[in-house]
């Protein structure tokens, strides 16, 4: 049965995604390449340990750090990497996370960087400090604020750069200071690609996670690497830490399978072999189709933009005052029209991301986009 006949046995609409690569969606389409790897690890069994260091050692050398370890997700990796600066490999503390009492368990966060995933940390027991204003951090409030109970500082690395914030190797030189460890979140940055080894084996940061849809593995999988201690702790806070042990680490739930590893590993070695300059020549033509379409609108700008932090090509959308038009009004009827089609909702504005749509669905999102933007009064 194909999976189109599968979900109209369910009664799902056709959706296209033109918001990338978001948990609400799937996350990714994974590669021939990527599946055929899954096949392969489906056919028998393996020592989960095993496969869970070997593939993080292949996984390490490509990214250039000391070690590495597939996790179920970014989220998972963070929880993950915070239970293991919290615990270290001690198996007395990992059996009573997320009881902390008598451990270092707060993390550090520049106000202006708060984000949406960042209670991640508090999952295995850890607390959240809040260092600075929303203007901005400066390098002595960020040591001030390192106490006796300080375990790490998070950083969301989308952010880097953002007005006022304390960059990376900033960071990094506070906390070595004050022997405090650094956790980066850095979930979408694998793009450009010295980007992405950067920050997993030059930054200085102790522990980095990243999101491997954002690469064409599964939607369920991440990726945890650098300091080898750290690392080998993560795992023993993780599911083959809990069967392995017998120490009820926290971890018991965020599993993965072998042919998540397996697609993992095949992603991650293509990303690193693609021809990423033809790629992005298909997107900018993606986005010219899109553009072309609502070029004599007098009422809609279209503008070709690469948002700060992330590598997705995207076509923004805006509307001139009294046009009678809203973000939020046009995303929703792109989405509950035939086909659905799900667009990003920034503020006053639309952003349509190209890199996951099929071949030719971005001239079905240009005539979509067409017959909403035409009704205005």
């Amino acid at each position: 049965m194909s999976t189109a006949t599968v979900y109209e046995e369910l009664g799902l609409r056709q959706v296209i995604n033109a918001r990338g690569n978001v948990t609400v969606l799937g996350g990714s389409i994974l590669s021939p390449a990527v599946r055929a790897a899954m096949d392969d690890a489906n056919v028998r069994f393996a020592d989960m340990a095993e496969l869970l260091e070997r593939s993080g050692r292949l996984i390490a050398d490509v990214l250039g750090t000391q070690a590495a370890l597939v996790t179920s997700g970014c989220f998972a990796a963070l929880v993950q990497g915070a239970a293991a600066i919290m615990t270290g490999q001690d198996p007395e503390r990992i059996a009573r996370l997320p009881d902390t009492a008598g451990m270092r368990n707060e993390f550090l966060l520049q106000k202006a960087m708060r984000y949406r995933y960042d209670r991640a940390v508090t999952v295995p027991g850890g607390r959240l400090v809040e260092v600075g204003t929303e203007q901005g951090t400066m390098p002595e409030a960020l040591e001030v604020a390192i106490g006796p109970q300080t375990a790490g500082i998070l950083y969301f690395a989308r952010e880097e750069g953002a007005n006022g914030t304390l960059r990376i190797p900033d960071v990094v030189r506070v906390a070595r200071k004050r022997g405090v460890a650094v956790l980066v979140d850095a979930a979408a940055e694998v793009y450009p690609l010295e980007r992405m080894t950067w920050l997993a084996g030059q930054s200085g940061a102790d522990l980095v996670c990243f999101g491997a849809k954002y690469f064409g593995s599964t939607q369920s999988t991440g990726i945890l690497c650098g300091r080898r201690d750290l690392v080998e702790a993560a795992a023993m806070n993780g599911f083959i830490g809990y069967e392995t042990y017998e120490n009820r680490s926290i971890g018991r739930g965020y599993k993965v399978d072998r042919q998540e590893i397996a697609a993992t590993v095949a992603a991650l070695r293509e990303w690193f072999a693609a021809d990423h300059a033809s790629w992005l020549a298909v997107c900018a033509q993606r986005i010219d189709t899109i553009a072309r379409a609502l070029a004599d609108l007098p009422h809609v700008t279209a503008e070709s933009t690469w948002p700060r932090g992330g590598p997705w090509m995207q076509l923004q959308l805006s509307f001139a005052p009294g046009s009678g038009l809203t973000a939020v009004e046009v995303e929703r009827k792109l989405r509950e029209g035939t086909p659905s089609v799900w667009v990003r909702v920034d503020g006053d504005v639309i952003n349509v991301v190209v890199h996951t749509l099929l071949e030719g669905e971005d001239r079905v999102v240009a005539d979509r986009l067409r017959a909403v933007l035409s009704r205005a009064p």
